[in-house]
């Protein structure tokens, strides 16, 4: 793990690049990551989080500035610029049930081969998608969905990058730190190596590639 500048951080993304970004309504968002996508001009990002959050705030920051040309999402109902960005085409919007978003993630972060789950058989969302039957029962095969890149906000860093959350703030935050080829992580305290228990530790170090260094 490294402390890196903010802006060092996000000159490590490039255009184009897959993102998992953590949050839900844009709490346990790494607002500071997204606000310098936006400074630095980014462009033709893919986006996969539980929503975009609304206009001004965390991911929508990022729908707003016209960084996004494609979100997965479990809902995009409280933001009206990505809804309207979907309509008028200039953003594609892939819906996925919440469940079955969060366990695509899990699985590519434990080399999974991805999940079963009845939820959307018989529906549009089972459209070219392989399904199988267990027991007479009918599922359909979920692959695993994994990032170039986790965005991910703390609570507390020690300096090795063991990371906590701050109740629901941690959210989406560990399963997708598992997902993503390099995590960067933004915390509110960066303290001593042995001020977390390791009983308290969620993500550990070894998943970690980046910390924000604080000023």
């Amino acid at each position: 793990m490294k402390t890196i500048a903010l802006a060092e951080a996000v000159a490590l993304i490039p255009d184009g690049a897959s993102l998992m970004v953590g949050g839900f309504m844009g709490v346990g968002t790494p607002e500071r990551l997204i606000d310098e996508l936006v400074r630095q001009g980014r462009r033709d990002l893919t986006v996969i989080a539980n929503d975009t959050a609304m206009p001004g705030r965390g991911i929508g920051k990022l729908v707003s500035a016209g960084a996004v040309s494609k979100v997965v999402a479990s809902h995009i109902g409280l933001n009206p610029e990505t809804q309207r960005k979907m309509l008028a085409g200039e953003m594609h919007v892939e819906l996925v049930p919440q469940g079955t978003l969060i366990e695509r993630i899990r699985s590519a972060g434990h080399g999974l081969g991805g999940i079963l789950t009845p939820t959307g058989v018989g529906t549009v969302v089972e459209t070219g998608k392989r399904k199988i039957a267990v027991d007479g029962v009918d599922y359909l095969l979920e692959t695993p969905l994994a990032a170039d890149f986790a965005l991910v906000e703390g609570f507390l860093s020690d300096y090795l990058g063991n990371l906590t959350y701050a109740l629901t703030a941690r959210n989406f935050n560990p399963v997708i730190a598992m997902a993503a080829r390099t995590v960067i992580a933004d915390v509110a305290h960066i303290v001593p190596v042995g001020m977390i228990s390791p009983d308290h530790v969620v993500t550990p170090a070894v998943l970690v590639d980046y910390v924000i260094e604080h000023a």
